[in-house]
């Protein structure tokens, strides 16, 4: 292809790879054989070796088989960061059946849409979360479970898995056919669906991100820091399928405690960091109290949302080694775009498309994809990480893959060099009095203030522009600054149309268990305080 970003791949980088005809088990297996004595799994005082740990998800597989799973059954697994997890999975994967992937925050009904929409018969659960899962059993077709618990000797999987002798057996996978994952979307705008991915997707992205880190990635010395979690897509490819494809050394941890992940990264010397912002965010403020060394880490990425570019280059700076920012999405396994490793990078963007990746945007006249430059429009992507459809949704799959283009819901533009930046989310947008507005540039200006910590911009209904800004914003602590002090600062960097009507302090920010901050909750909640508006729209 002759696109604009293939002048800024890195020499040593390719611009095009083979993507082989195995599943995901396979992938996972070959490093088995590659590195057997290596350390695979590094959690809290435990490790497990590529060995051990191949073992373990063969006798999960048996465990699961004699529990009656067959190929295309649904497993959910609804666990933490924990060694069980990667066990779970790759067990799940080689006995042929299909991952559920459930977030362990999930309330009553969520779970109870997820587990209904995707059929599972038997899931995988945390004992703490089981009485969640006790309560609403009789509303899905979920008839076993099995019970994990953080402390392996009472363990229900433990206990079984070490009973298993012989768990030698195959199932046949057709990796572009078989869905490896149903990876269900956030649900922030609605129905949560099911991206069905298959082995096919999954093999080709953990090999096109390998690809974009190679020339800064040495196999089987890498020790990564997983503390985003598996259950998402995000660290699922970056984190967990990324290193033991590598060889690398996954170090696991249940949740992000700042004061933890510094201890972790104190004793451990990780290399590798996949996060996200507000994890970013959370390292620099304690930093400023209480210093401590980063410079272990040589490949950070950042994913899930934008990263405030004052965050990016205050970290790039105590840290020593540069964030990699990038994009993703669940229907994409997830990632598609990222900033070179080596060469030339753009502070604020999300990089160029990774090997094997087609990117476009929208035009707005034409409704063609297009590379345009400095056009805003939806950005569109083509490779074989993309998705074979939404579960049992025929009609959304029509509307979200055309002509082989998936159709993110995000707005970017594209530069002369080929790097693409988000402007905003296609559904975030904020019509104003006819005027298009973009939180995401509103956000980068509270961002920029030494005195905010986090931001969130959103539309409210407004009797006479249609839409109005609305930003929720927490202060940093023993920090102080008045709304109006806030406002007449954005007034220096942005036009008048862009200014928040209103400008609210907040203690946090409602976020997801990834980090990524829940803007239809703030929505929600201020809509309150627009009552004009609403009576009128009932009217």
């Amino acid at each position: 292809m002759d696109r604009p970003w293939n002048k800024h791949i890195p020499s040593g980088n390719p611009m095009e790879i083979d993507i082989p005809e195995i599943s995901l088990t396979d992938l996972f297996y070959q490093s088995v054989g590659l590195y057997p004595d290596k350390t695979a799994i590094t959690f809290m005082d435990q490790t497990y070796t590529y060995f051990e740990l191949g073992q373990l998800v063969k006798r999960c597989a048996r465990i699961l088989a004699d529990d009656g799973v067959k190929k295309g059954d649904r497993v959910a697994i609804m666990l933490p960061n924990c060694p069980q997890y990667p066990i779970s999975f790759f067990g799940t994967l080689l006995n042929g059946a299909i991952v559920v992937q459930i977030n362990p925050m999930y309330k009553a009904n969520e779970l109870i849409h997820v587990l209904k929409d995707s059929g599972a018969r038997h899931i995988i659960v945390l004992d703490k979360l089981y009485p969640t899962v006790e309560a609403i059993l009789t509303e899905t077709r979920v008839e076993k479970t099995i019970s994990v618990s953080m402390e392996n000797g009472r363990c229900e999987l433990t206990k079984r898995l070490m009973k298993i002798i012989e768990a030698d057996f195959t199932v046949p996978i057709e990796p572009d056919e078989d869905v490896a994952v149903l990876q269900y979307t956030g649900g922030t705008t609605g129905r949560s669906k099911g991206a069905m991915l298959s082995h096919r997707n999954i093999v080709a992205n953990t090999l096109q991100s390998a690809a974009t880190s190679q020339i800064n990635t040495q196999k089987a010395k890498e020790r990564v820091l997983a503390v985003s979690p598996l259950f998402h897509v995000y660290g699922m490819t970056s984190a967990m399928n990324l290193t033991f494809y590598n060889g690398g050394n996954l170090i696991i941890v249940p949740r992000f405690e700042v004061a933890e992940i510094v201890d972790i990264i104190n004793k451990l010397k990780p290399t590798i960091f996949p996060a996200v912002p507000t994890m970013y965010i959370a390292l620099l403020q304690y930093y400023q109290s209480h210093p401590f060394d980063l410079r272990s880490l040589k490949t950070c990425t950042s994913g899930s949302s934008p990263l405030p570019l004052n965050v990016l280059s205050r970290f790039n700076e105590v840290s020593g080694s540069m964030i990699a920012e990038g994009y993703g999405l669940s229907e994409a396994s997830p990632v598609t775009h990222r900033n070179p490793v080596k060469g030339l990078q753009k502070p604020g963007s999300i990089g160029i498309p990774i090997p094997n990746t087609d990117a476009a945007i929208i035009d707005s006249i034409t409704g063609e994809p297009s590379l345009l430059v400095d056009t805003p429009g939806e950005l569109v992507i083509k490779g074989p990480q993309v998705m074979k459809g939404y579960w049992g949704m025929p009609e959304e799959t029509l509307q979200a893959i055309q002509n082989g283009w998936l159709y993110t819901g995000d707005i970017a533009k594209m530069d002369e060099d080929g790097f693409f930046y988000i402007v905003g989310r296609k559904k975030e947008m904020i019509i104003a009095g006819g005027f298009n507005i973009y939180p995401i540039e509103i956000e980068e200006v509270f961002y920029s203030h030494p005195k905010v910590l986090e931001a969130a911009v959103f539309g409210v209904p407004d009797q006479y522009r249609g839409e109005t800004v609305h930003a929720a914003v927490v202060i940093k602590p023993n920090e102080w600054i008045t709304e109006k002090e806030l406002n007449e600062y954005c007034r220096k960097q942005l036009a008048a149309f862009k200014i928040p009507e209103v400008i609210t302090f907040q203690s946090e920010l409602p976020k997801t268990a990834v980090g990524k901050i829940l803007k239809r909750k703030l929505q929600e909640k201020y809509k309150a305080a627009y009552p004009v508006m609403n009576e009128n729209a009932n009217k």
